[in-house]
């Protein structure tokens, strides 16, 4: 473990020390524990690609959204709008007064700190590379198909449309996780409604389609990096499906592109960040934005942790296409991309690591 551990090498082999460093199963997490100075080569991006990592605007902050009014009359039409032009806008929000116990936000962020906090023999038995179903514990979901590795480990459990067996989900956080996804999915409908209200169509549509029926739970760790200058946690990317709720705690490192410039996301307590995806952006015919995100290497003693639900299409026949909304096509507006098969949309993400907007582009007319 030499290699992975921080030595130099004179032939560098990429191939190889990737191999090394999945197949030990201890995860950055490991690597920040060992206490080195130095990180392994292949955490290394190049400089071009990070030199704007510090680089971000304090002049400019994510919508804030209050929620606390959502089912009044008088009140709704006006957070209808809010949602659509911070979903036009930024693609990014951050929900306050929301459906979601506090109680629930903390018990699942703790439950998935102590879960890749728990000595290494523990959790290496979930180590495995995981792709379409199931439970997963490990390091860069891309890590082999990606040119360079971030800094993060990460848990995922595919809640819908097929749950996992309940025994299948460590003890550790298999109770939050069941009470975090029953809500989760409560706040998606809900924010599912106001994103159909805000393209003019009935508030069922985007669940009638089947748009919010997968739901993928994602527990992110970001232990600290000794040399967080030279690295990333998560590169910049945007997210294939339909939207995001992300509760990040109160360790910075989120960073989101608006206009050309990085703005770091200063989360609210309590409070519950939503973006766009790819999909999304599709279906809306461009009316809704998916954009680039990425987090920062942690420089700091404390992990930061995310809990993510991804939320995504289901009950997508091989036959079916998607594409733009029929309803939102008009000769005033045409269609700006083309239609796509499931296995186009999945080919694209499993495929490569992450990047930004790749599917957008290819089927951009």
């Amino acid at each position: 473990m030499e290699v992975v551990m921080g030595a130099q090498p004179s032939v560098y082999d990429r191939v190889q020390e990737v191999k090394e460093f999945d197949d030990a199963k201890i995860g950055v997490k490991g690597l920040s524990d060992s206490g080195i100075a130095t990180i392994p080569r292949i955490f290394i991006h190049p400089q071009e690609k990070i030199s704007d990592i510090k680089s971000t605007s304090t002049s400019s902050e994510i919508p804030i959204i209050d929620l606390s009014n959502v089912n009044s009359v008088d009140h709704r039409p006006m957070i209808v709008e809010q949602v659509r032009a911070a979903a036009n806008s930024w693609g990014f929000f951050q929900l306050i007064n929301h459906c979601i116990p506090l109680s629930v936000l903390d018990e699942i962020t703790a439950a998935i700190k102590a879960f890749h906090e728990q000595p290494q023999e523990l959790k290496a038995k979930y180590y495995v590379r995981q792709g379409q179903s199931g439970v997963t514990y490990s390091s860069n979901y891309d890590l082999f198909k990606s040119k360079v590795a971030t800094w993060h480990d990460y848990v995922s459990v595919w809640m819908s449309p097929q749950a996992p067996q309940i025994d299948q989900i460590p003890s550790i956080y298999r109770n939050e996780l069941v009470e975090w996804d029953k809500n989760a999915a409560e706040l998606g409908n809900i924010v599912g409604e106001l994103l159909a209200e805000g393209l003019g169509l009935d508030s069922r549509k985007l669940k009638e389609s089947s748009l919010l029926e997968t739901r993928i739970f994602g527990g992110m760790f970001y232990p600290y990096c000794p040399q967080p200058d030279l690295t990333v946690g998560l590169s910049d990317h945007t997210d294939p499906g339909v939207m995001t709720i992300l509760m990040p705690n109160q360790v910075p490192g989120l960073q989101v592109k608006h206009e050309e410039e990085w703005v770091d996301v200063k989360p609210l307590p309590g409070a519950l960040i939503i973006n766009i995806g790819d999909f999304l952006q599709i279906v809306s015919n461009g009316e809704y934005k998916s954009v680039q995100h990425r987090v920062k290497a942690n420089s700091q003693k404390e992990a930061r942790i995310s809990i993510v639900h991804w939320f995504d299409v289901g009950n997508w026949d091989e036959s079916n296409h998607y594409g733009p909304l029929p309803v939102l096509i008009s000769p005033e507006k045409p269609a700006q991309y083309r239609t796509f098969s499931k296995q186009e949309y999945v080919e694209n993400f499993y495929s490569k690591g992450l990047d930004s907007k790749s599917l957008i582009e290819k089927l951009k007319l």
